[in-house]
């Protein structure tokens, strides 16, 4: 195998631990707040708290990359994520819960910075859309492991026993990277010429991709806690609501394949992004119109197609607008954008909502954000066609 192609595998299989270890609060939720007389408010506020280090350390934990190595920090991401999903296992208290949440949460941005910087080394210039989106999908596809095992596991042997697991997968994936992964030329592990600092023309063309990244994860984020209430408004139970939405990311994931795929063809990218924001939006809004006899389905595939296909051209976009020495620093900032996203937009739709009553206000909300990335990745083209300053 190619030594690129074995880098994303391991990579990708590794970051399924990710996905794996942010589902298990909510999948053993019930025994959990049982176990230890939580309130469901304190359950989402510690879901929460996994993403939450990602506002401060996103940009550092680029920094530290360049500093010391990728492949080091990686590897000190996935020994956090094994601390702290022990630490959730042997917790007695929120307090203790919390505190193994934020050391996974800690890893989990390392993890996610650093090696979105690896697979852009090995794939900058070579079917790099394919190999971001394979890279992007293993967080859901990691989340569908944990949703098919944890609960059960959690009903059966316990809460302790769901969330000590995700410990072991973050072993397990320590272990690969170090055995399996063999260091990019690029993972000098020194900060060279210029510093940590990049061109103000980089830094603008990668937060234009980053701030497009950040509004798609918030948009799903807002969509996957929204949606369900419009369709239990429209007369369908909770649980056919919670399948039909699942079925959404399962699609969405094979749709980023597909889109991935698409993409590697010259002059596709651009149509895929725009037709999947505008189709998103058009979905959001037409859901809330449809009678409640009308079956909603139809749509609900379409929306699965529209936030999958554009996945892949997103994440390359920092390949088109980094040097290589310029990547560690580039992706720090790229997802710090998109924990603003994921942070900051899903309150502004849950106040957007209480405002305007009705899951159908937030949906909206959702839809205009999806619009507004048009102009910023307008503007990203235009830039990137404009000649670098000597």
């Amino acid at each position: 195998m190619e030594p690129r192609w074995l880098a994303l595998a391991v990579l990708t299989l590794a970051r399924t631990s990710m996905g794996f270890q942010f589902q298990s609060l909510a999948s053993a939720g019930a025994p959990l707040v049982a176990g230890l007389g939580l309130s469901y408010a304190d359950l989402g506020a510690l879901i929460g708290l996994y993403f939450l280090p990602g506002l401060a350390l996103a940009l550092p934990g680029g920094l530290l990359g360049r500093r010391f190595g990728d492949k080091r920090i990686v590897v000190l991401g996935l020994a956090l994520m094994t601390v702290g999903g022990a630490v959730t296992a042997l917790a007695d208290s929120q307090a203790s819960l919390a505190a193994g949440r934020l050391l996974s949460g800690l890893g989990a941005v390392l993890l996610n910075v650093l090696m979105a910087k690896m697979i852009t080394d090995w794939f900058a210039g070579r079917e790099i859309t394919l190999a971001m989106t394979v890279f992007v999908n293993s967080f859901p596809i990691g989340l569908g492991l944990a949703l098919l095992v944890q609960g059960g596991l959690a009903a059966s042997q316990g809460w302790r026993t769901a969330l000590g697991a995700t410990a072991l997968a973050a072993a397990a994936a320590l272990l690969l990277v170090l055995l399996g992964y063999r260091k990019h030329p690029n993972d000098r592990g020194a900060a060279g010429p210029g510093g940590w600092r990049i061109p103000r023309r980089e830094a603008v063309l990668v937060s234009l991709a980053g701030a497009m990244w950040g509004i798609i994860n918030g948009a799903f984020t807002i969509t996957a806690a929204f949606l369900p209430l419009l369709l239990i408004g429209a007369g369908r139970t909770p649980a056919a609501a919670g399948s039909l939405v699942g079925l959404i990311t399962w699609i969405s994931v094979a749709a980023g394949q597909l889109g991935g795929i698409l993409a590697q063809r010259p002059g596709w990218r651009p149509a895929l992004l725009v037709g999947s924001y505008v189709g998103w939006a058009a979905c959001l809004r037409l859901l809330p119109l449809l009678p409640p006899e009308a079956p909603p389905l139809p749509v609900l595939v379409l929306l699965g197609l529209a936030q999958g296909l554009p996945v892949g051209v997103i994440m390359a976009m920092p390949a088109e607008a980094l040097r290589p020495e310029s990547r560690a620093t580039g992706m720090g900032l790229f997802y710090t954008w998109l924990y603003l996203g994921h942070a900051g937009l899903p309150p502004i739709a849950g106040w957007w909502q209480d405002r305007l009553g009705g899951p159908a206000a937030a949906l909206a909300f959702a839809a205009a954000l999806l619009l507004a990335c048009l102009p910023l990745y307008a503007a990203f083209r235009m830039l990137r066609r404009r000649p670098a300053a000597a």
